[in-house]
């Protein structure tokens, strides 16, 4: 109408990521792990209303955003040396989600997709139990 249509969406999403990156920057480890965390169930929440509506390039898409970020996010963060069995176990856990995540995929599967949002809900909420530390204060760089 204004001219502003475009141009001023492209810097609202660029304000969005700077917004976004300023905050991975300060984040406490655990917040960035409960980030991947939330993403991957946001991802998972969109594959399931995009099945709803039928979008199958939208269902692909939020499900292998998923997968990605539970295979090259949570998974490739685990240090197996230091971690040992629960390190893993953990792994293991991720594999059998994606896995679970391209069955989804194939066969149009809301179930599957629940199975795999119940298990991150159920790793997020234990590593929100462990998470007692405070936040960094504005402006400061966490302690790592």
């Amino acid at each position: 109408m204004f001219g502003y249509g475009t141009g001023l969406q492209t810097r609202a999403a660029a304000y969005a990521r700077i917004e976004i990156e300023t905050g991975i920057a300060d984040a406490r480890p655990i917040e960035l792990v409960l980030m991947l965390y939330d993403g991957a169930l946001l991802a998972i929440a969109a594959a399931k209303q995009s099945m709803d509506e039928g979008d199958i390039p939208a269902k692909g898409a939020s499900i292998s955003k998923a997968i990605e970020i539970i295979a090259n996010g949570l998974k490739a963060s685990l240090n197996l040396e230091v971690g040992g069995e629960l390190a893993g176990r953990l792994a293991a856990l991720y594999d059998y989600m994606c896995q679970r995540l391209i069955y989804a995929n194939l066969h149009d599967s809301q179930v599957t997709l629940d199975e795999v949002r119940s298990l991150l809900v159920e790793l997020k909420e234990g590593w929100e139990a462990i998470d007692t530390g405070p936040a960094p204060a504005a402006g400061r760089k966490a302690t790592r």
